[in-house]
């Protein structure tokens, strides 16, 4: 295994501190971002005249050249396992998959194997470059275990600096599909009244609610005030069944990003999703409101009725604009039909 020194002379103006003159000086194709760089300076990858530079905050002059030891990529400790991908768009930088329902994201304690990581490992194995210094996918954003549909993941670091910039700035497109409990509806007084909540034109539900972990169980996220990060869910009713409006198909999307948001925004809204283990739990609904199969599908949903439907972005190395649409899973088409009867 053999590492790349990459020389790096600082240019006029520089920045006080190293890692952001490296940062900007570094040549593009290394791929190098100011947080790797500060990494490798406190690995000890950073000389200059020979003398290992360690400090990120240490002053740099015009002129002065710097080398770079990045070791060759690794192999990442998680294991390639053959797991049936459905992939709905595939290159050399970056591959979007439709995730079913019941796989996690990510390798974590409690699910070590099994995971979307896994099978990319295996899928795409001739295709991985570096990120981070392993021979990985790189994850930009996430989707629960038991929701399914769209996930972009980055294949280089190029890529996956790209698309996360795009995440951050909120610029990428999310929909997903919904079914909650009742009818989320512009003349309710009570969300009328609600801290965080309105109504934008065509009825169209805006929750600015700001979520933060649950003070007392660390796996929940809840609504917070003057705390937490900064959330914005807007969901639109697409079709609603029983009566009166038992249950809604919606239409929501994300202008920021955060973990369980549309389930947290939702349930605060008192519009929790069917099937929600964790935040909605099972109403007890009134027998003529639905026929009594549409109730019993309800019941027995297993899952938060959750599906991420469609996802658009910029290509974060052709520039190119794509757009992806995944149908709805067959227990969510399954129970639309029930409630359709």
């Amino acid at each position: 295994m053999s590492d790349t020194v990459i020389s790096v002379e600082i240019s006029e103006n520089p920045d006080k501190r190293l890692d952001k003159a490296l940062a900007r000086d570094v040549p593009v194709e290394a791929n190098l971002s100011r947080s790797r760089l500060a990494k490798l300076l406190a690995e000890g990858a950073v000389s200059r005249n020979g003398v290992v530079v360690t400090d990120q905050k240490a002053k740099v002059a015009e002129g002065e050249v710097y080398e770079i030891r990045v070791a060759e990529a690794v192999d990442l400790e998680a294991s390639p396992e053959n797991i049936p991908l459905d992939v709905v768009y595939d290159d050399d930088a970056l591959i979007v998959v439709n995730k079913p329902a019941g796989m996690v994201v990510h390798p974590a304690p409690g699910s070590p194997s099994g995971t979307l990581v896994n099978a990319l490992l295996h899928h795409s194995a001739d295709s991985l470059s570096g990120i981070g210094g392993a021979k990985r996918p790189g994850i930009v954003h996430r989707i629960d275990k038991d929701t399914s549909g769209l996930l972009v993941v980055a294949k280089s670091d190029a890529a996956h600096q790209g698309l996360a910039k795009q995440f951050e700035k909120h610029s990428v497109e999310r929909h997903y599909r919904a079914l909650c409990y009742g009818r989320p509806d512009a003349a309710d007084p009570r969300l009328r009244g609600m801290p965080g909540v309105d109504f934008e034109a065509s009825n169209l539900l805006r929750v600015n609610a700001n979520l933060a972990r649950h003070k007392t169980d660390r796996q929940r996220q809840a609504v917070v005030k003057n705390a937490g990060r900064h959330a914005i869910t807007r969901a639109r009713v697409v079709d609603s069944y029983g009566t009166p409006s038992t249950v809604s198909l919606l239409d929501c999307w994300l202008e920021t990003g955060r973990t369980h948001q549309i389930r947290v925004h939702m349930a605060y809204c008192g519009h929790s999703l069917i099937g929600d283990p964790v935040y909605g739990g099972k109403r007890k609904l009134a027998k003529k409101s639905l026929p009594d199969a549409a109730i019993a599908a309800i019941g027995g949903f297993p899952r938060q009725a959750l599906h991420a439907a469609t996802l658009g972005f910029i290509h974060p190395v052709s520039g190119e604009k794509l757009s992806f649409e995944a149908p709805l899973p067959q227990d969510f088409a399954e129970l639309i039909t029930e409630l359709s009867r």
